[in-house]
């Protein structure tokens, strides 16, 4: 493909010949394209990266990035659209190429450069790594992060929204390489944030701003735990003003970038974080969907560095954290994360700090079972049910039942435990039901000598059913027709933050490698105590395939039934 000859005579009059060169070499040679990956097929007329070499390097290379800002623009995205058909060398040589064009005083010329970067950065390469690696980054590092942030300030890009994502695609390719410049972006970033927060107006460049605060958090404190607090001196003051102006658009954001942080603490829990802890219970935060994930992901964080400190030091905020868990469990869309923020009550609170409330909280679980029972908080109160024994033990779960109402131990285990455990599903889940039910068995002696104890066998039954069978994920015909609450008026979604991601969390941990092994120890240590009953009880109702699996869980854990 030949660029008109006029252009390289007189540039600063023909550089539009070849601006239409270009154009017509880009259309002829693309043949299929996605957003992902660029052009993916092209013509095998147009030798992409002869015309690369020849006629597109040259503007790349050009010392003034400002002269002929469409050839450059051009240039720029050659490089984006073709970059899966260039071998990988040329494109690191257009690397600090595009670097240098950040600078650029046209809008389009830097916004393309940034496109092109981050696009740059997400190419795949072999054993799925990126392509271009931190190493061939290091020595652009310092004039890539410089040259990002400086591109902000350009006339018309103070909220550009590909430059923002152009600096979360680098922090996250780059890792632990942008830790010496952390101390001066995180400075960068918080007084943008400032300034956005006066008049939020760009929402994909306000999620990118604050993925790039959570890959700070993350990529520095990962490396040093103990600069969390210098994170915390430098984004409380911009998310206190946040707080204090309900900013609606970017309070989600601030939970989950204040869970990042409070989640990295050891095991304990700022005084700065405590002075919060009242305005996180604020009735009015809780009316807006948008904020219910993040908040109960905030409040469990809290639970779990500092269950302690608030029965110490805030036991008046335990109604308010409850009343909480009570508007969230009275709704079918919002029920799971009222279980949520139960459990870690149950898991991190001093069991004295709850006791007289326990009653009230399955006296309201009742209420909502009987007024509208859904497969979905069957299984959370299945999990919460057993979460319940494993810690504070099986006694203590019968005992609270029976003390609502009479033999009501026998009904939760024969209408909803042993008909509906085998929906619950993960892992962690399944390990706390597995754990809770074998505490009932082996550790409940109203389950040995009551009327409780035709329950025992089935239970056993619903439990091997538990490990072996597939999961049960029918949903009952009349469930298909539920309406999820409509949420009348304005409500900001809710913007999970990628880089944000929280670790799924084990209450039982390394206590209980093998709940199958756990079963057949906890029964051999209940049969010894009665000798006689166990295999009798098992020889006349559990089934034949059932009891061979028993067998197996017994021969693993080398424990025999006497």
């Amino acid at each position: 493909v030949l660029i008109p000859d006029c252009y390289a005579k007189n540039p600063g009059e023909n550089w539009k010949h070849k601006d239409a060169a270009i154009y017509l070499v880009t259309s002829l040679a693309s043949k299929a394209q996605t957003q992902k990956h660029g052009i993916t097929q092209a013509n095998e007329l147009v030798n992409l990266n002869e015309f690369f070499v020849n006629h597109i390097l040259s503007d790349l290379k050009s010392p003034n990035v400002n002269e002929f800002p469409v050839l450059k623009a051009d240039a720029i995205k050659y490089v984006m659209i073709f970059r899966s058909q260039l071998p990988k060398e040329q494109l690191l040589q257009a690397v600090p190429l595009l670097i240098s064009h950040l600078q650029a005083e046209s809008t389009v010329e830097h916004t393309y450069a940034a496109h092109a970067l981050e696009r740059l950065f997400t190419m795949r390469g072999p054993s799925n790594t990126t392509l271009i690696t931190p190493a061939e980054m290091a020595p652009f590092t310092e004039q890539l992060l410089n040259n990002l942030f400086k591109s902000l300030a350009l006339p018309g890009s103070a909220e550009n929204e590909y430059i923002m994502k152009a600096i979360m695609r680098s922090f996250s390719l780059l890792q632990e390489a942008i830790v010496p410049y952390i101390p001066t972006l995180i400075g960068q970033l918080t007084h943008k944030l400032l300034l956005v927060s006066k008049n939020p107006s760009k929402p994909h460049f306000n999620h990118y701003l604050f993925e790039s605060l959570c890959l700070s958090v993350r990529i520095t404190c990962k490396a040093n735990p103990a600069t969390v607090s210098s994170f915390e001196e430098a984004l409380f003051p911009v998310f206190t003003e946040i707080l204090q102006n309900d900013v609606q658009e970017f309070l989600p954001y601030v939970f989950q970038v204040m869970s990042l942080l409070l989640e990295i603490h050891s095991n304990s829990i700022p005084s700065s974080y405590m002075a919060l802890f009242p305005h996180l219970l604020q009735p009015a935060l809780w009316e807006r969907t948008g904020n219910i994930p993040p908040l109960v992901r905030l409040l469990q964080a809290y639970l779990e560095k500092g269950g302690a400190t608030i029965a110490a030091s805030a036991a008046d905020k335990i109604p308010g954290l409850l009343g909480v868990f009570q508007k969230l469990i009275a709704s079918k869309a919002n029920d799971h994360q009222g279980f949520y923020l139960l459990n870690s009550i149950i898991e991190h609170m001093p069991p004295e700090s709850i006791t007289q409330y326990r009653k009230q909280i399955f006296i309201l679980l009742f209420q909502r079972l009987q007024s509208s029972k859904t497969t979905k908080f069957i299984k959370s109160f299945l999990v919460f049910v057993n979460l319940y024994s494993v810690k504070y033990g099986a006694i203590a779960l019968q005992e609270i039942f029976d003390s609502i109402q009479p033999k009501m131990f026998g009904m939760v285990l024969e209408k909803i435990i042993i008909p509906e455990v085998q929906k619950v599903s993960g892992p962690v889940e399944k390990k706390i039901c597995a754990v809770g039910i074998t505490k009932v068995l082996t550790e409940c002696p109203a389950m040995m000598d009551t009327e409780y104890t035709k329950l025992w066998t089935p239970l056993l039954q619903a439990l091997i059913g538990l490990f072996e069978l597939p999961e049960d994920d029918s949903i009952p015909d009349d469930e298909h027709f539920i309406d999820i609450e409509d949420t009348p008026g304005y409500q900001t979604a809710f913007s999970q933050l990628a880089f944000a991601g929280k670790k799924e969390h084990d209450p039982i941990g390394d206590a209980v490698g093998n709940p199958k092994i756990l079963l057949a120890q906890s029964l051999h240590k209940l049969s010894t105590a009665c000798p006689g009953r166990v295999p009798s009880m098992l020889s006349t109702s559990l089934n034949a395939e059932a009891l061979q699996y028993l067998q197996g869980y017994l021969q693993a854990a080398t424990v025999q039934l006497v």
